[in-house]
């Protein structure tokens, strides 16, 4: 299948829910605004999204404090399907829904998949509670909404590796998103979307194809610059110390060098127009 036809599927799903999207998001977006939608393209072809993961050895590993996972952004080395499934995610009849639902005319996917792309987690790896970097790779849009399909099959709530938002910060609970098969999680970014994903359980590996929507303007007023900001667990207190510590680190280079000083290679780099 091609990203037009994976595209008419996932648009006549998200027709069919867009009311339930809608209230979900208003119900939610006081603090971070999100909703999910199930079963979102037909089985077979989850399925098969899901078996067209590269092994963990052709991905990336991101192994710190931070996190532990891996990730893969260069999708023309991996199954064609995997890149059409993810660029379906931003054609415009998907991006116009999410606008809808979400009251936000100005959103603008990224066909460099700076951040996105897909990613693994196998037992015992996590991703520690953060903000998103506020920007794309060049600094000039704001992230604004993350979507993150799910796709490894009968994922149990108790396998972890489910998404986390925290909408009061760290010093309340977090809300769990199961990351079951076939769902689709949209999320709001901004100053105050506080998330992670639990360490995962399983055997079996945690499946995810990601993309970020950016925008000309923050999705709210008070929202500034900064970069990925990590922090510990309730519990983990000399993490949480490194973790601000790091921060007030790479937030004082960013004020020296707007792009950093490294550049970012989560991107997507393509050989050929498509």
């Amino acid at each position: 299948m091609n990203r037009k036809e994976i595209a008419d599927l996932i648009v006549a799903k998200l027709e069919r829910e867009e009311s339930s999207m809608r209230d979900c998001y208003v119900r939610s977006k006081d603090k971070i605004g999100m909703f999910t939608v199930d079963d979102l393209l037909p089985e077979e072809l989850a399925h098969r999204l899901y078996v067209s993961f590269p092994d963990r050895s052709a991905m990336k590993l991101r192994k710190s404090l931070r996190e532990s996972k891996y990730i893969a952004v260069q999708m023309n080395q991996y199954s064609p399907i995997l890149e059409e499934a993810i660029f379906a995610f931003q054609d415009p009849r998907v991006v116009s829904i999410v606008s809808r639902v979400c009251e936000n005319d100005q959103l603008l996917p990224d066909e460099s998949l700076y951040a996105g792309g897909i990613s693994l987690m196998a037992n015992e790896q996590f991703l520690n509670p953060h903000l998103d970097n506020s920007h794309d790779k060049d600094r000039n849009r704001w992230r604004v909404f993350n979507l993150l399909y799910y796709v490894t099959p009968d994922w149990k709530v108790e396998d972890g590796g489910n998404l986390e938002l925290w909408p009061d910060g760290m010093s309340g609970d977090p809300l769990t998103i199961h990351s079951k098969f076939n769902r689709l999680a949209v999320m709001a970014t901004h100053q105050g979307s506080w998330h992670s994903v639990s360490p995962v359980k399983s055997r079996s590996n945690r499946c995810c194809i990601s993309n970020y929507y950016f925008s000309n303007s923050p999705l709210k007023e008070t929202d500034r610059f900064h970069v990925t900001s990590f922090r510990g667990r309730p519990g983990q207190r000399f993490r949480d110390f490194i973790l601000k510590g790091d921060r007030m680190i790479r937030m004082l280079v960013r004020g020296l060098f707007r792009k950093g000083v490294v550049e970012n290679k989560h991107v997507y780099r393509k050989s050929t127009p498509q």
